[in-house]
């Protein structure tokens, strides 16, 4: 399977940093927001914008990642659509990462290519 290697160190690079954003916004930005009211003035409202702002660019890179290893790896629509929401739920990108890795290693293994890592 030639690039599928490729395909998931570009994919477990996106996983990873759309989760650590997301989960830094909702678990620090998201409750400092209610807490201390942030209404569009001050450094922690421009971090707050600009965090979500971020994610919401890398979440589209994240999904291109995904569907390209989901369709390198031949993965139904369900699978396909629950890798790209992945995306979307604190932490839920990590263990995405974890089964989509598992899954390409085996693949790899099966057909006699070299896994990575």
């Amino acid at each position: 399977m030639k690039g599928l290697s490729g395909a998931l160190l570009r994919y477990r690079i996106m996983a990873w940093v759309t989760g650590i954003l997301l989960a830094v916004m909702s678990v620090i930005f998201l409750p400092l927001k209610y807490v201390f009211s942030m209404t569009g003035e001050g450094i922690l409202a421009t971090v707050y914008a600009v965090g979500w702002q971020a994610h919401g660019w890398l979440y589209i890179l994240y999904v291109a990642t995904a569907l390209d290893i989901s369709f390198r790896m031949r993965y139904s629509v369900v699978r396909t659509v629950a890798v790209a929401l992945a995306g979307t739920i604190p932490f839920a990108s990590f263990f995405a990462d974890h089964l989509v890795a598992r899954s390409v290693h085996a693949r790899m293994e099966q057909q006699g290519t070299p896994s990575p890592g």
